[in-house]
């Protein structure tokens, strides 16, 4: 991240109330890097916190807007361009009139939606083509890197996509890397031919938000258009070598009808999806920001369970974010018991600085937060637990990865991400070989060569 230093100046009119929420924007825009300006001259960012209560509230703040004109344009011919945001309740009350009377705003922001100051400054800067937090764009880091990547083992990692436009109000994650970008999806299969050189057999695309993959296509397919993930994951199938395909981390919006087909269609790729939902009352998505529903959520893990049947569930979820009820946590357990998964991360709210959740109301207490977590924890052990157990007596295909603790024994991967425990002669790793299960823990599985196997090749 850049360490360059931003300049903030707030005016406030009118009341006490606007003189804490001048404060509070202060607070949650000094994590992006601005501290204050006693002058707009000097600032990067101008917020004018705006009051109704008082005549001529309007005019007051068109002759401001005025005056900060020439200083923009003055700053935009040093090519360090000033943001001008109006707060507060002139910019509720008028809002769409400033946007059209005024050219000179940025953007506006009600008294009641201020947290969001980070995403809207983060917004305006990407639709100038500006990057907030970065040193360099994403296509130059990987172009930077080496396509010859020296890996051990028989599965690995590549980074698909970057970035998140999702906002999620508990995340830093559209702050500190920035827009999504997708790579070019010729470097992406460069890469994994690489890797299946060298003895790789699955790998895992990386994003922060994977599924909203939208890569340059191949040389020669630009009439294509971008190419989404249901589509990489097919071309990705058909590189020799490459057995098993996986993906994270995905969002419920981006769980397209083409990527739902891919899990259909593409035998590469396993039946596993990991698809964070993080609570169960909509009223706490909604002050998440996730912009989905519980119910819609649920709507996708049908539809991907009608394309794949096996297909094994993980997810994430957040107890205690702010004003989180006993009623909502209680939404999420009903909502875990609706949807069972088979593996899945849990987490305390954690106050991020500079995210929207940071600044709302109704933090809840940590012993209470606590007590949820382990009673969630326990639903979802229980769940993981049962699955495992219900794979006893299936014969399943495991990459064998490396020797286990025991002599003898090799430890793999069943196509469910599960540790598997077997004993197994050395010649087997890297071989994707069929395992009778013989029994099951809440964290892995044991089982037995299924016959003939131990003479594979």
């Amino acid at each position: 991240m850049s360490t360059e230093r931003k300049r903030l100046f707030i005016k406030t009119y009118g009341c006490q109330m606007n003189v804490y929420d001048s404060q509070r924007m202060r607070d949650v825009l000094t994590p992006l890097g601005y501290e204050p300006s006693d002058t707009p001259e000097g600032a990067d960012l101008v917020v004018l916190n705006t009051c109704h209560i008082r005549e001529k509230a309007s005019e007051k703040l068109y002759s401001e807007l005025g005056r900060l004109r020439p200083l923009k344009e003055a700053k935009a011919g040093s090519g360090t361009p000033m943001t001008i945001a109006v707060a507060g309740c002139v910019a509720q009350a008028e809002g769409a009139e400033i946007m059209n009377r005024a050219p000179v705003v940025d953007l506006v922001v009600g008294p009641q939606t201020y947290h969001r100051l980070p995403e809207l400054i983060a917004n305006t800067h990407r639709a100038r083509g500006e990057a907030l937090d970065t040193e360099f764009e994403p296509d130059e880091k990987f172009d930077a890197l080496a396509i010859g990547r020296q890996v051990e083992g028989y599965t690995a990692f590549v980074t698909v996509q970057e970035g998140c436009d999702k906002f999620c109000s508990f995340c830093v994650v559209p702050y500190t890397r920035g827009a999504e970008w997708s790579r070019p999806v010729d470097q992406i299969t460069a890469e994994i031919r690489a890797l299946a050189a060298q003895g790789v057999r699955e790998v895992t695309l990386l994003g922060q938000n994977v599924n909203a993959f939208h890569g340059a296509p191949p040389a020669g397919r630009e009439a294509d258009g971008p190419w989404t993930l249901g589509k990489l994951l097919r071309h990705v199938a058909m590189i020799g070598g490459i057995d098993r395909i996986r993906y994270t981390t995905s969002h419920p919006r981006d769980m397209d009808d083409a990527l739902i087909a891919a899990h259909r269609d593409v035998p590469e790729v396993m039946p596993y999806l990991h698809l964070p939902v993080q609570a169960g009352s909509d009223r706490i998505l909604k002050a998440m920001n996730r912009k989905h529903t519980f119910d819609e959520y649920a709507d996708v893990i049908a539809r991907v369970r009608e394309a794949r049947p096996d297909i094994a569930i993980s997810g994430d979820f957040i107890v205690g974010f702010p004003g989180e009820t006993d009623a909502d946590f209680e939404a999420t357990m009903e909502g875990v018991r609706r949807v069972s998964h088979a593996s899945a991360f849990s987490f305390k709210y954690s106050r991020r600085p500079g995210t929207p959740g940071a600044a709302l109301p109704g933090q809840v207490d940590d012993a209470v937060a606590t007590e949820r977590l382990h009673r969630l924890q326990a639903l979802l052990e229980d769940q993981q637990r049962a699955f495992n157990e219900a794979q006893i007596g299936k014969t399943l295909p495991v990459l064998f990865e490396k020797h286990g603790r025991e002599p003898g024994q090799l430890h793999g991967r069943s196509p469910y991400l599960q540790s598997v425990h077997c004993d197994a002669p050395e010649h087997l790793l890297g071989q994707i070989v069929d395992v009778r299960i013989m029994s099951a823990t809440r964290s892995s599985l044991s089982g037995v060569l299924a016959a003939g196997k131990a003479d594979a090749a």
